[in-house]
């Protein structure tokens, strides 16, 4: 075992005691393949050491699979692998300042903490179902935390060798969401009874999950990872957002710059050495001109061309790493800079990855081109299509994932042939002579909320003034994800309104204002 112990990646950047660490792979390994009981691996564990601690305990999921113990089996036990070290597992309270990326996440866990407490107390008191529909409003952020760490921090530990809170974690975490989303359905449709019995269970893995990240995680993370990833790391969280805080302040060296401008040049200037180091241009400028298939271009114009597309691009290369995403205003899924040069099997749950793995295997037996599909979330149609890229000879070079909301397309009938601006700058005047067609702001159902906000900023907080539920959207951060993807008919039935009751009270507002 001690050969294989030397081979392990997350090994060159921990500092452990490998007998301790064979001792604790034979008891774990002795009980997962059932050779000795639960009480027996307990009793065992407790007669060889005093104390594991988290990174211990974490370098020794992570040599598990070298020993036959799938992410499976690791996902479906992990409450029983715990219980063997029942008493034993330590770790140093963390003491980071704000803006650190592991302050931040544990600042969210203290929110989160907050909303449970809530609704246990709720849970002794009479049934009141706005009291519910509020803490479950809260609690539904915790989508926004495991997206952040989805694409943030287990990239991270990726790079170190850590993979198993991408393989594990995330199963974990999406068997929550499931859990939360069950829940709230119960009570959005009145079944009290059904609601209340589930209130346990959802807070026990809740809590369950939160012990993980703060006993094993994160004090794994602030090992293995150097100030220089944690820079990195900030530098992308905002584009995800934050659950239950605010916006933290900047951290480290980018402290004090522009952080959206500063990713921006960077991406420019990672693209133009791109081009450098294949010889395809000696610039100075991104304005210089490049010759590309059926045109040229500068890199600005480039970067421009994608970032308006109404459709979100990635491209995952021949070797299955993430090369590039377009940085779309309407994303329809989070993302971060913290997925490029990840493998694309560990940007995806674990129930997924099969999928993706077959995508891959056809494209690049040259059996299939081109693979579909489409979902409904939130409101929205949502259609994704796969294309196997190839080059001039017919080598697979690597699969392009293009992503749109296509709800208002699917809605469209008859035809439109006359000139009709989708920017919501209606000709005001056209719309005063067709009275009863549309409001003169060109506000729809269908209009997206930030839209809205970037043309009347007075809006927002309108917004919290007519209902304590768009409370929300006055973290900078959620208003800026909710913004690009939220319609007025989506905001209207958070808010409690009819959507043309909520439409003709901002076009009131508007109106006074104006």
């Amino acid at each position: 075992m001690k050969k294989e112990l030397e081979k392990i990646q997350m090994g060159e950047y921990l500092d452990f005691d490998e007998k301790k660490i064979e001792k604790i792979m034979t008891i774990k390994l002795n009980y997962l393949n059932g050779e000795i009981s639960l009480e027996e691996a307990k009793r065992e564990m407790k007669e060889s050491f005093n104390q594991v601690t988290a990174q211990e305990f974490a370098i020794c999921e992570q040599y598990l699979q070298k020993y036959g113990i799938s992410d499976d089996v690791l996902a479906e036990r992990m409450d029983e692998i715990l219980e063997i070290f029942e008493g034993l597992l330590v770790s140093n309270k963390l003491i980071l300042a704000l803006g650190h990326p592991i302050r931040t996440y544990l600042d969210e866990v203290d929110a989160l903490r907050k909303v449970l407490n809530q609704m246990r107390e709720m849970l002794k008191k009479n049934f009141i179902k706005n009291q519910w529909a509020e803490a479950y409003d809260r609690l539904t952020e915790i989508d926004i935390h495991f997206a952040r760490k989805q694409n943030q921090l287990y990239p991270a530990l990726e790079s170190k060798g850590f993979d198993k809170p991408s393989k594990v974690m995330w199963t974990l975490e999406n068997n929550i969401k499931d859990m939360i989303k069950k829940a709230k359905k119960y009570l959005e449709s009145d079944q009290d009874e059904e609601f209340l019995k589930l209130q346990d269970e959802v807070i026990e893995m809740v809590e369950d999950m939160m012990v993980k990240e703060e006993e094993i995680l994160y004090p794994t993370s602030m090992d293995l990872l150097s100030d220089e990833d944690f820079v990195k790391m900030r530098k992308g969280d905002d584009e995800i957002g934050y659950c239950l805080i605010e916006s933290p302040p900047p951290y480290g060296r980018e402290a004090e710059k522009d952080v959206g401008a500063h990713s921006n040049n960077e991406l420019l200037k990672d693209l133009a050495d791109v081009f450098r180091k294949h010889g395809m241009l000696n610039m100075t400028s991104n304005r210089e001109v490049l010759d590309v298939s059926q045109g040229k271009l500068s890199l600005e114009q480039i970067n421009l061309i994608f970032k308006h597309l109404q459709v979100d691009l990635s491209y995952v290369d021949e070797n299955d790493i993430v090369k590039f995403y377009s940085d779309t205003k309407h994303r329809v899924f989070p993302r971060s800079p913290g997925v490029i040069g990840r493998e694309v099997q560990n940007c995806h749950p674990r129930e997924s990855v099969g999928t993706v793995e077959e995508i891959i295997r056809a494209f690049r037996a040259g059996e299939h081109d081109e693979a579909e599909f489409w979902l409904e979330i939130g409101g929205k149609f949502i259609y994704i299509i796969y294309n196997a890229v190839r080059d001039e000879k017919g080598n697979f070079r690597g699969v392009l994932e293009m992503m749109q909301d296509v709800t208002r397309i699917r809605s469209l009938t008859g035809n439109q042939r006359l000139l009709s601006w989708n920017d919501k700058k209606e000709n005001i005047k056209d719309i005063e002579e067709h009275p009863g067609q549309e409001n003169r702001y060109g506000i729809t159902k269908q209009t997206v909320i930030g839209d809205v906000i970037k043309e009347y900023p007075f809006v927002k907080e309108f917004l919290f003034q007519i209902s304590p539920k768009f409370s929300k959207l006055n973290n900078p951060i959620v208003f800026k994800t909710m913004a690009s993807i939220a319609t007025m008919e989506m905001i209207s039935e958070r808010g409690g309104f009819e959507v043309q009751d909520l439409i003709d009270k901002i076009v009131v507002e508007i109106d006074k204002r104006k």
